[in-house]
């Protein structure tokens, strides 16, 4: 065989391909399952005679024995394999007996799950999510998820390891060459046929009676009924008063009569009630008006609130909205527990929901009227900061226990407001203006600019072209920033708007910081607070001033501009 070992050869290749040639016309082709005859046995290997092949196919003890367990492998004996090459490097047939198997347990698998059909398989070990089973018959490994080990949840399935039972082929990946299986089908199936028959002899709005209280959980109770069939009755159909948990009301043994409200004949499920043998409370709305108090005993507190009856099973909700007038997210656990009885007034009643909602500060004075009375709009108060967002202030009026806002818009005249609401903090004490009060709405706006006099309020009367005497308070490229004298309003002079001569409108640094000079008013909108000052506007009047008083039509065009209005300034003062 040292002549044909290396098959890279022409001659090598040319053999190999009569050889093939040859095996193809007895049906011998790679990757084909093909029939062997075990001719010999040693302690590591298995020598296997297949027919057409004129040498002996050899194979891994251990693989042998793992396909066949305890099985006796003897001489003789056929074994399936999976021919990988007829002939390697080294002249020698490479076949798989693991391999035979899988694509055979395979091709079983796809028809069983073709036709539906059950197979027999026990489960061999735990894994992630589920169990692994195997395929009596093929050796096959499938997956069977946890849900579908068994009908209803399983703390442990140890009782079920190695027991011989049937499981249903769910899903086939042939891709990936796995297969998913499920028990809980095939003891459901089962189920079905029997559930099925009895589901017969109920209908909806039969009375069931002395059933039997088998078990409970969060949702809901079980019944058994006639010994024959499980039914539920859903937590909110056991009472119209409300309940926790079924352990409140059931003790495991006990009989009661139950009404059939609904039976799914698709999941095979029988619905019951038992409040709908009795008469619903809430027929006895029309007792109770919107808008007026009346007592209440609160059954449950929760986050959001608390549930209440007017009477027994006509239950309300108390929002947590609606405990209080001043605070916000309030818990409900602090100021009510179960069984206390309390003041509240009916807000709301749909009829078709059946659901009643409840307020217990309408019950109470309302302290925003009574803050109105005693602090009306433009009245002065203190209070302290209770909480800061964004740019919004809340401030807690405690005599009252509620709370106010002032905007960061109303905390200055002058600077930003997101640069102004950051000199404050949680807790401080201040002084503030009362700007508004909306007691049906809850709320109420203070100010605290508005406890000065508007500087704005120096332009009341004024128009454009008025002067205004200013002081430079700072310069830049931009130009310069100026501030009316007495008032700490500050408005930027652009360049263009500093001098009639362009090269002067340039010259900024002309100009120092405290410098005092006369602009005109170039631009007013006292509703938009907005003002524009020039320079150029004032030298402009000042010019037309002098050209009306002391130029002729024929010599305005040449008067120079800049020394009239030195003279006129000159004589202005002279004047005075």
């Amino acid at each position: 065989m040292e002549v044909y070992k290396d098959i890279s050869s022409s001659q090598s290749q040319k053999f190999k391909k009569l050889l093939i040639d040859n095996f193809s016309k007895t049906k011998i082709e790679e990757g084909k399952i093909l029939t062997g005859t075990i001719t010999k046995i040693t302690e590591k290997h298995i020598y296997l005679l297949i027919d057409g092949m004129k040498s002996e196919a050899l194979i891994d003890i251990n693989e042998a024995k793992s396909i066949y367990n305890e099985k006796k492998i003897k001489e003789n004996d056929k074994l399936e394999v999976y021919l990988e090459k007829i002939e390697d490097k080294n002249g020698e047939v490479i076949v798989s007996a693991t391999r035979a198997q899988k694509i055979k347990g395979w091709y079983i698998l796809e028809k069983a799950y073709e036709a539906n059909e059950n197979r027999k398989g026990k489960i061999i070990s735990r894994t992630k999510g589920g169990a692994i089973v195997e395929d009596i018959e093929t050796k096959s490994l499938m997956f069977c998820p946890g849900s579908q080990i068994d009908s209803k949840p399983l703390k442990s399935f140890d009782h079920l390891f190695g027991v011989e039972q049937d499981f249903k082929i769910i899903k086939l990946d042939k891709l990936r060459g796995n297969a998913c299986v499920s028990r809980r089908e095939v003891i459901s199936s089962v189920k079905k046929e029997d559930k099925a028959k009895i589901l017969e002899k109920y209908k909806v709005g039969d009375i069931i009676k002395n059933a039997v209280v088998k078990g409970y959980s969060s949702f809901g109770c079980f019944f058994e009924v006639n010994n024959e069939i499980d039914v539920l009755v859903h937590l909110q159909e056991i009472s119209y008063s409300r309940i926790n948990h079924p352990d409140e009301v059931f003790t495991i043994g006990e009989r009661h009569s139950l009404k059939i409200i609904s039976i799914d004949n698709e999941k095979l499920q029988i619905s019951c009630s038992i409040k709908a043998l009795t008469p619903d409370p809430f027929e006895n709305i029309s007792n109770y008006e919107v808008g007026k108090a009346y007592k209440a005993k609160v059954i449950k507190v929760v986050d959001y609130g608390a549930f209440c009856e007017l009477q027994a099973g006509l239950t309300c909700l108390l929002h947590s909205s609606e405990i209080s007038w001043g605070r916000k997210n309030v818990s409900p656990s602090k100021f009510f527990k179960v069984n206390d009885e309390i003041n509240c007034v009916i807000t709301d009643v749909d009829r078709e929901k059946k659901r009643i909602a409840i307020s217990y500060k309408l019950a109470k004075e309302n302290p925003y009227e009574n803050f109105e009375k005693k602090y009306p709009v433009n009245s002065t108060i203190k209070c302290k900061i209770s909480n800061i967002k964004d740019l919004a202030m809340y401030l807690n009026i405690e005599e009252f226990d509620i709370d106010g806002f002032c905007h960061a818009s109303d905390l200055s005249y002058s600077a930003k407001p997101e640069d102004e609401i950051k000199k404050y903090k949680k807790g401080d004490e201040l002084e503030v203006k009362i700007l508004e009060i909306k007691s049906k709405e809850q709320k109420i706006k203070f100010g605290v600019k508005q406890l000065k006099d508007d500087p704005f309020n120096i332009f009341n009367g004024k128009k454009v072209n008025d002067i205004l005497t200013v002081k430079v308070v700072s310069t830049n490229s931009k130009g310069i920033m100026v501030s009316p004298e007495g008032n700490d309003l500050e408005f930027l002079i652009k360049k263009n708007d500093l001098a009639i001569n362009v090269e002067e409108s340039r010259n900024y640094n002309r100009f120092q910081v405290g410098d005092r000079l006369d602009v005109a008013i170039a631009d007013i909108s006292l509703e938009k607070r907005k003002v524009s000052l020039s320079v150029k506007l004032l030298e402009q009047n000042l010019n037309a001033e002098a050209v009306s008083k002391f130029g002729s039509d024929a010599s305005g065009k040449n008067l120079p501009f800049s020394s009239l209005s030195e003279k006129l300034g000159k004589k202005k003062k002279e004047d005075k």
